[in-house]
């Protein structure tokens, strides 16, 4: 029987953060935070990228559970669904007018669609923005389309943020790349990783433009939030996670790599991505109303959450009553999956012996039924028999993050496990 709790009463901080909290080191060592002149900063305290920044448990603040979300109605025949989706925390900004390109693979086909932008920590100018097909070197294979915004060509808001083009006729098909690009100047809502190969910025106006724009790579998602499709309406699914999910592996990485993107060229269907570098429970909730539920016609979360939250006294029952809301939060806005943690072979946060302990209950109570929701165990095709803390031989990359066969794994059991239970 589940047991909600209206109050959350454990908090968590991201680690670097001087928030009264201690530095976590639980995945690989950060770069110090650059200052806005640099151009980077984050909604979350800590503005590093291209790794995940771990997440520690921090008992002195309160938050209270909002009630959660209206059940969504029922999917019409025709309808925008999400083709693609980052949860963009951090912040990149720009003092003069830059034009990015943004090259993504979007997983639906249909014949209209709508670009969701977001601001950083800060105010943002948009003055114009199109999309094509995408080529591989930044070049356009189809003539630019202008997208709008109530019938303007660009939008000024405030900090944070989200805006939605009007719907605009541009055919595309599943998995298809899709070049964004978009003229701006301020703040502009970032991914941690590098994750976005053939993606580029270079000052100056250049939305028009058919050919390579030049300027510099910038593999990072910026900017654009979600790309919604309209077609037939189905299953559509986000995942919910850290870093393994987001799809760190080194600093250069490719989202179609990631174990989502993989499942879902499998399934096809949607599979769009939520995961962030360094998350634990605590952002996932604090966030999820702009990072999740603000995602149109999703019908399935997968979870996949808790590896940062090891290391703490007390950290498997708060981990149990975080999943517990989070399941809450979700179960009137999609159907929930949720994913055993997987094999962790070191920590420089917290006893390791206390963190084995930690993992091993945490996802004990998960297989017992503790969510009462569908359960992925992707720690069982991962682990070695002999020692389940270890990943099988070349399916790890540094103890914590799977490599690219490990991703690849992972998303065999997810697809496994979707046709066995989930009428796929």
């Amino acid at each position: 029987m589940r047991m909600w709790r209206t109050w959350l009463g454990v908090l968590a901080c991201v680690g670097g953060a001087q928030l009264a909290c201690t530095p976590s080191s639980d995945e690989d060592p950060l770069p110090e935070e650059p200052s806005q002149e640099q151009g980077e900063s984050t909604n979350a305290p800590d503005a590093s990228v291209d790794v995940a920044p771990p997440l520690v448990l921090n008992d002195d603040g309160h938050v209270s559970s909002p009630p959660p979300p209206a059940p969504q109605p029922p999917l019409p025949s025709i309808g925008f669904q999400p083709g693609f989706h980052q949860a963009l925390r951090w912040s990149h900004y720009v003092g003069g007018v830059t034009t990015f390109r943004l090259r993504v693979p979007v997983a639906r086909a249909g014949e209209r669609l709508q670009v969701t932008f977001r601001a950083g920590d800060g105010n943002l100018t948009l003055q114009r923005a199109t999309v094509a097909k995408a080529g591989v070197d930044g070049s356009l294979v189809s003539a630019p389309v202008a997208l709008s915004f109530e019938g303007k060509p660009g939008f000024n808001v405030g900090a944070r943020a989200l805006v939605t083009s009007d719907p605009v006729v541009f055919p595309v098909g599943f998995r298809e790349d899709v070049a964004i690009t978009f003229e701006v100047r301020g703040a502009l809502a970032a991914s941690a990783i590098n994750a976005f190969p053939g993606s580029f910025a270079r000052a100056g106006t250049h939305a028009l433009v058919t050919g390579a724009i030049g300027g510099e790579p910038f593999e990072r998602s910026v900017g654009v939030a979600s790309v919604h499709v309209e077609g037939p309406t189905g299953r559509a699914f986000i995942a919910l996670g850290d870093s393994i999910t987001e799809g760190y592996v080194d600093l250069r990485n490719d989202t179609r790599n990631a174990w989502p993107a993989l499942v879902e060229a499998q399934l096809g269907v949607p599979v769009v991505n939520a995961g962030v570098s360094g998350q634990g429970f605590y952002d996932a909730l604090r966030l999820m109303s702009d990072e999740v539920l603000a995602v149109k016609g999703v019908t399935d979360c997968l979870v996949l959450l808790g590896t940062n939250d090891l290391g703490e006294a007390g950290a498997e029952e708060q981990m149990e009553t975080r999943m517990l809301l989070l399941v809450q939060r979700l179960e009137p806005f999609c159907r929930v999956w949720v994913s055993t943690l997987l094999p962790k072979e070191k920590t420089n946060y917290g006893a390791y012996d206390y963190v084995k302990s930690q993992r091993m209950s945490f996802n004990a109570w998960l297989r017992g039924g503790g969510t009462s929701t569908d359960v992925i165990d992707l720690e069982s095709v991962m682990r070695q028999t002999s020692n389940v803390h270890l990943y099988l031989d070349g399916l790890g990359i540094d103890g914590i993050h799977p490599s690219t066969e490990g991703h690849r794994v992972m998303a065999a059991e997810v697809v496994r496990t979707l046709r066995e239970r989930g009428d796929l």
